[in-house]
């Protein structure tokens, strides 16, 4: 097929690959304007932009595609079978799902109507999922709202992270999209309306979201750790400054009985913190404010928190 291509993150790159490897073409790839980052603010391309530097495809950045006339003769004149659209981070106007006979074509990192949004990977571990998958779609007006055209599944291991479960569903998502493409040239999928009463939402992170709720208990808070990888994270506070906690596992069940939330538990090298429902986390690295990453012993050793001390606070 004669295929657009519109992607901004890492999950989309496996599809551009796969799309080009299966041998569609793919006239134009479109990504969002390079953006200084980081702590010096240098330009950076999008990952998708790297990757269609080394597939030597052209590339198109537009600040804005709505009322974009350039963009649409340019998108218009290449007359797309399909245009594929995976992390692109622009709401698709009317004209553009308009444009090819088999519509705008989208890869979700959930099994929707579950965890509609910008962040489905993350939310779906933070929220303790035990199984996820990705779904190839046809856009329409709404969020993530459009006909459901194929779905694979993926359990989602106990240590999995956003950053190790996204890579596995994006691997999985670029080979579905290639069946995706495959079955409709052929007649050969049904599109299946979504159950709207069903949907979640997943929204965009905030860095709010990284806060850890020490009430919740031990489990919801290492699963809220595992999902919101990289960023924003896990932090609480200790001292009055802030912490952010790396790496830590929800303790045996009954071990934080009679420790309230937050409070601190250090034995020898061990640091455990209370949570709610009477269950402890074992932390295992962390990073006070101001200091380089280190291990639980090195903390307990160098700050030697008290007995009834509490993060939080």
């Amino acid at each position: 097929m004669n295929l657009v291509f519109c992607g901004t993150p890492r999950f989309a790159v496996p599809t551009l690959e796969k799309l080009v490897e299966a041998g569609h073409a793919v006239p134009l790839v479109i990504t969002q304007p390079d953006r200084p980052r980081g702590r010096g603010m240098e330009v950076t391309f999008s990952p998708v932009k790297d990757a269609a530097q080394r597939l030597n495809l052209a590339i198109f950045q537009p600040a804005q595609i709505k009322n974009n006339q350039e963009f649409r003769e340019r998108l218009s004149e290449l007359r797309p079978d399909a245009i594929i659209v995976v992390g692109y981070g622009r709401i698709i106007p009317q004209w553009m799902i308009d444009l090819p006979r088999y519509g705008n074509l989208n890869l979700h990192g959930s099994l929707l109507p579950k965890y509609r949004g910008a962040a489905p990977i993350q939310w779906a571990i933070a929220s303790g999922e035990q199984v996820t998958g990705v779904t190839t779609m046809r856009i329409d007006a709404g969020l993530d709202t459009g006909d459901i055209l194929l779905q694979r599944e993926m359990a989602i291991a106990s240590d999995a992270t956003a950053v190790t479960l996204g890579a596995a569903l994006a691997t999985i998502g670029s080979d579905l999209m290639v069946e995706t493409l495959r079955g409709l040239e052929k007649g050969q999928i049904q599109p299946i309306a979504q159950d709207h009463a069903r949907a979640s939402m997943a929204p965009i992170l905030k860095k709010e979201d990284g806060r850890i709720d020490l009430n919740r208990t031990a489990l919801e808070v290492y699963n809220r750790l595992r999902g919101f990888q990289p960023w924003p994270g896990a932090y609480t506070s200790f001292r009055g400054k802030h912490l952010q906690i790396q790496r830590a596992l929800p303790g045996e069940r009954g071990a934080g009985v009679g420790v309230a939330p937050g409070e601190v538990l250090a034995v020898g090298s061990i640091l455990q913190v209370g949570c709610g429902g009477g269950t402890v986390l074992n932390v295992i690295e962390l990073q006070p404010e101001g200091k380089r990453r280190m291990s639980a012993a090195d903390f307990v050793n160098g700050y030697r928190p008290k007995t009834g001390e509490k993060l939080g606070q």
